[in-house]
């Protein structure tokens, strides 16, 4: 049975499950999200896909997943990649998995949407100026801790990588040029360079082109 994955390709969050699906080799398709159009508001999405309002939803069977972070990991317990060689690394891809949720998504998605997808004269910049600077405390995390590594887990590709690469590849302007951060840039060049890596707006349905 194929995978359906509810997803929309302006969104981060839907790409690392969409991109976990896609290099995992597991069969899937997207059912395209018009988050623009207040689809996930509406009472029909949330009665039939997801009661939180929200994308990425993964759909196999009688199984339905949200949280992109659940997502990677029912990826990897089907497919069995991505999710550590043993318990101390699955125990690191959770912790830097918690961590992207919580310090470097939440922020460059809102960042992001502030900058980029409101009306000029409503973005408020004195709360994108202070996501601005959550974003930069980020971003040097993730520079310093990959000095001299690969990847975020082990030696390989994992879940870790691919969610807190998840905004990284986008191109509207949230703070983030990936010539600051060499550690950064050369790590997600390894990424983009993975059999069957795909930009979000080619992976998904959906770009910012498609309402102009």
């Amino acid at each position: 049975m194929t995978i359906q994955l509810y997803c929309f390709g302006e969104s981060g969050n839907a790409y690392k499950a969409a991109l976990s699906l896609e290099l995992s080799g597991l069969d899937w398709e997207a059912v395209k999200v018009d988050f623009f159009g207040g689809e996930t508001r509406s009472p029909e999405y949330r009665a039939d896909v997801n009661a939180m309002g929200e994308a990425p939803v993964l759909v196999d069977g009688s199984i339905r997943l949200s949280q992109s972070g659940v997502i990677q990991d029912y990826v990897s317990e089907k497919s069995g990649k991505f999710g550590g060689k043993d318990a101390h690394e699955r125990r690191e891809i959770l912790r830097w998995v918690f961590w992207d949720n919580h310090k470097l998504s939440s922020a460059a998605g809102m960042t992001r949407f502030l900058m980029n997808f409101l009306p000029e004269d409503k973005r408020p910049q004195e709360v994108i100026g202070f996501q601005l600077g959550r974003l930069k405390a980020a971003y040097a995390v993730l520079n310093d801790y990959l000095e001299g590594r690969d990847w975020i887990v082990g030696d390989g590709l994992t879940n870790a990588d691919i969610s807190c690469c998840g905004y990284l590849f986008y191109p509207e302007p949230f703070g983030f040029d990936r010539a600051d951060w060499p550690n950064i840039d050369a790590w997600l060049t390894r990424i983009s360079e993975t059999p069957g890596w795909k930009h979000p707006y080619d992976l998904m349905p959906g770009s910012p082109a498609d309402r102009t």
